[in-house]
């Protein structure tokens, strides 16, 4: 689908008109949006608007790229990154910035495309701030996305340190190491899109951004503390792992100890109990009155008095 949004010269908004039409009007500055095109729809980036033979190229590849910026004549081409609200998962958005348009295009359904589309078609003030606004719009709408993210996993840390011990330790090591590989896929989105932020605001070759600095500036702050988060959260997983994996190494060596304690008390009342146990002829002691109570006592106290030992030592604290 594709969907079309203009600003006359006379500052009248005109949505939802098709492409012949935005030809025939006097439009100060407009957006397209390329909403999950088909792919005869997709071939109008280069048979309509001539862009660069590469970024159109770089739009159709279905494989993620990392987020960029690719300065051709007259338009700049940005790889912007959304997030999946429930995977984490990167999704591609292009957009292609020129002197008096923006154009969109994403594969997939964008929630924030369509937040940012809503705010500049229903409020008269944006659409009169023209198509720099509306990228930076864009991009805002973007990056806030990231946020509910970050503050999810954030929450469920927060949980885990709450639980203090009460579920198993197998249980929260599988806790542990999801986050991380979730806090990874977030990692390899906010930290492109901050060095994107950061060719922007210090480019000279994109007009408008120097007048619109602060509002840039804005999302370059958003990054950077999306960035503090993500690196916090990653040390905060790391220490927990490793606190999680020594008291499970504690506990497997003080299980092995009390087993080791076992087994050594047994050795030797099982070395006396397999002596007796040959049934040789000639044992003078087989043929004792009282030699198994003899024997019995000697196994009792032999056991009683290693334990005491053991005890003495401190091998059960």
């Amino acid at each position: 689908m594709i969907r079309v949004l203009a600003v006359t010269d006379k500052l009248e908004l005109r949505r939802d008109i098709t492409l012949e039409e935005l030809k025939q009007i006097q439009a100060k500055w407009y957006w397209v949006d390329f909403n999950e095109p088909s792919p005869e729809e997709a071939l109008l980036l280069e048979q309509y608007f001539h862009f660069h033979p590469l970024a159109v190229e770089d739009c159709l590849h279905h494989l993620l790229q990392r987020p960029k910026v690719d300065h051709y004549e007259n338009t700049h081409f940005f790889v912007l990154h959304s997030l999946h609200p429930h995977t984490f998962a990167a999704e591609e958005v292009d957009l292609f910035w020129g002197d008096n348009f923006i154009v969109t295009f994403h594969l997939n359904p964008s929630q924030e495309i369509d937040d940012a589309w809503n705010r500049i078609a229903e409020n008269q003030q944006l659409f009169e701030a023209g198509h720099v606004y509306a990228a930076h719009l864009v991009i805002d709408k973007l990056v806030d996305q990231y946020f509910p993210a970050a503050y999810q996993l954030e929450d469920q840390l927060s949980d885990i340190e709450s639980k203090e011990g009460k579920d198993s330790i197998q249980s929260v090591m599988n806790d542990i190491f999801e986050i991380r590989s979730k806090l990874l896929k977030l990692r390899k989105t906010i930290l492109p899109m901050r060095e994107l932020m950061y060719r922007i605001i210090n480019s000279e070759r994109i007009e408008g951004v120097k007048t619109n600095m602060l509002y840039f500036t804005d999302i370059y702050d958003h990054l950077l503390k999306l960035s503090e988060m993500i690196e916090s959260n990653r040390e905060m997983t790391a220490d927990m792992r490793d606190s999680y994996m020594s008291l499970n190494s504690n506990r497997m060596n003080t299980i092995m100890k009390t087993l080791t304690v076992i087994t050594t008390i047994f050795m030797p009342l099982t070395f006396i109990v397999g002596i007796y146990g040959m049934n040789f002829d000639n044992m003078p002691e087989l043929h004792w009155k009282w030699g198994y109570f003899i024997v019995l006592g000697i196994l009792v106290g032999g056991g009683i008095g290693m334990y005491a030992w053991f005890k003495r030592k401190g091998w059960f604290d």
